[in-house]
Order: structure tokens, then C-alpha cells, then sequence
């Protein structure tokens, strides 16, 4: 039986321009709020933090404390 990959958190390597998947998977989760990111609507990220956010507030947010 072939496994499907929804519903299934997935790990990613992040890029300036974009982002790897390493894992089968459908979504990420937030760093700072743990909700459900789907891969189709991500696009906030930290490379160097390799972390994933939900919207532009909490990115800037922990962006902003990790400095």
C-alpha cells in the first residue's frame, strides 16, 4: 500500500530563494505559535535559524529577539 504524505509534518532545508524538502510530508510548523503551515501558503522562514512562521508579525517578531 502506497503511504500518503497528507496530513504529515515534513522537514526542509531553508534557502534565501526558497526551501528543500528533506521529508515527505504536506505541511511545517510554526516555530514560535506550533500551527500548521501547508507547503502551498509558507513564505516566511529564517535561514539562519532554519525555522518556519506562520505570518510576517511573528517572523519579525522572533527575528527581531534573536538579534
Amino acid at each position: 500500500m502506497l503511504m500518503s504524505s497528507s496530513s504529515r509534518p515534513t522537514r526542509l532545508q531553508y534557502m534565501p530563494n526558497g526551501f528543500r524538502q528533506l521529508s515527505p510530508g504536506d505541511h511545517v510548523l510554526c516555530a514560535v505559535t506550533g500551527e500548521a503551515i501547508p507547503l502551498d501558503v509558507l513564505r516566511y522562514w529564517s535561514v539562519p535559524l532554519q525555522e518556519a512562521y506562520a505570518t510576517c508579525e511573528i517572523a519579525t517578531k522572533r527575528l527581531l529577539s534573536a538579534q
